[in-house]
């Protein structure tokens, strides 16, 4: 089958990496903890944005951003993120929310993408960390420049022309589609001002991530992932979270207190505080490994817990290995990767994260993950959760989906972030989105579609 690319142009103006000149203060009516998030989260998501697919060598602009990541959050972020300022630098966003405070900043490195400082930061970016040149295996066949058609008569046209029109949900708002099979590259789509080289924030796609790291480290002997998880906070005698195993933290079954469903972590994830500063103060409210709870906590002391194999394997080495070169794991002001949320990446190299799996963990004949490790993930051994998917370690599951095959599993993350890979077809499907909050995308009924056109 020829590959193929539904593309529409563009964004023609390239990003500038200029200061702006900000208009005058946001002054409103909601309270200072609220502007100072709203601020960091705008700062944030601008600078992954924009420094990212400039790293990438991709084009994105303030006003793409503005119309894309930026509409449809949190309602009580909206507005006020609607109407800050922000001043783009070389390596830093900053966006004003108080008179007499400091804007929030967020400061981008190579290799590491942007990272938001605490509030009432003023100081200067610290030095470049450049990383060393990536050696990679390429992982799929892939579409050069000249292929990208528009109309191409393929069996993905109906479902990816359904996709781009709202049919899989009205108000959502996909902004690309890459699918594989048998490892070619054989239908690809992006929305305007997207394309292959613009890297999107993978939100809870990265938890996937996350276990796919631990279980690369699980392979190099330095993890086990049914021993107490390593928290240095939890070591005092007599503390009951020392039960807690790292497999129970995959598997969203610590048992520790969720504020709220997902237990959110904005002060983690916009608000400049360190994740070893907050993440472990949780208690227990279940015996571990008894309870389901979503949690982005539970992700976060996973990888918090490994955090020690990073000095000689950070993530952006499994990264090179795969060949996924516009990916990049953020951390928190005080370097602690967050991979629960905090990952930008292509569509394309989310495709070569799915072929990891097709390919049994093995990647140029070298084994990057343990020998049973996809059957591992795709165990629904812990509780599991009442929805239209069961849940395995990192990974959610179509145990219960008609029409898809059973051995089928998927990376799921807000605003629609999607990976579904099918091990039994040899198929990976990404759908990338900037779904509104409450605009759902029928993930597995587009499945079904796509499995259907290419059977």
């Amino acid at each position: 089958m020829r590959t193929l690319i539904l593309a529409a142009a563009l964004a023609a103006a390239p990003f500038s990496a200029v200061a702006q000149t900000p208009p005058p203060p946001v002054v409103a009516e909601a309270s200072a903890p609220v502007r100072a998030m709203a601020a960091g989260y705008k700062a944030l998501m601008v600078c992954g944005a924009l420094k990212n697919a400039e790293s990438a060598g991709g084009e994105r602009t303030l006003e793409s951003v503005e119309a894309n990541e930026l509409v449809g959050i949190y309602p009580e972020l909206e507005p006020l993120v609607r109407d800050m300022p922000v001043e783009i630098g070389d390596r830093t966003v900053s966006a004003r929310w108080d008179e007499a405070m400091p804007p929030r900043t967020a400061v981008w490195s190579p290799g590491r993408g942007c990272s938001i400082m605490p509030v009432g930061w003023s100081g200067e970016p610290g030095a470049e960390r450049v990383p060393e040149p990536p050696v990679a295996v390429p992982f799929f066949e892939e579409a050069e420049a000249a292929d990208v058609l528009a109309g191409l008569d393929s069996p993905l046209t109906d479902a990816v022309e359904r996709a781009m029109g709202g049919g899989y949900g009205e108000g959502a708002a996909t902004t690309a589609i890459v699918v594989l099979q048998n490892g070619r590259l054989v239908g690809e789509w992006y929305s305007q001002g997207f394309g292959p080289d613009v890297p999107q924030r993978t939100w809870s796609v990265a938890k996937s991530l996350a276990g796919t790291i631990v279980g690369a480290a699980v392979q190099r002997g330095e993890v086990d992932v049914n021993a107490p998880a390593a928290i240095a906070d939890w070591s005092r005698p007599g503390d009951p979270r020392q039960a807690i195993t790292l497999d129970n933290l995959l598997r969203m079954a610590s048992g520790l207190t969720s504020d709220t469903a997902g237990n959110r972590t904005d002060a983690l994830y916009f608000g400049g505080v360190g994740v070893d500063e907050q993440a472990p103060t949780w208690p227990l409210i279940a015996a571990p490994g008894t309870r389901y709870r979503y949690a982005n906590n539970d992700t976060l002391l996973a990888v918090l817990s490994i955090a020690g194999t990073f000095d000689d394997h950070p993530p952006a080495e499994l990264f090179a290995r795969l060949g996924m070169h516009d990916t990049w794991a953020e951390t928190d002001w005080r370097g602690n990767y967050m991979l629960s949320s905090q990952v930008w990446s292509t569509a394309r190299d989310l495709a070569r994260f799915g072929q990891l799996y097709l390919d049994d963990g093995m990647v140029g004949g070298e084994r990057i993950l343990p020998e049973g490790w996809l059957a591992y993930v795709s165990r629904p051994s812990g509780p599991q959760p009442s929805g239209e998917q069961g849940y395995g370690a990192t990974f959610w599951l179509f145990d219960k989906s008609e029409g898809i095959p059973a051995d089928a599993i998927s990376a799921n993350g807000n605003r629609g972030q999607y990976v579904i890979i099918v091990p039994s077809r040899d198929i990976v499907i990404v759908r990338r989105g900037e779904d509104p909050a409450g605009r759902r995308f029928d993930h597995i009924a587009f499945t079904r579609d796509v499995l259907a056109a290419l059977d």
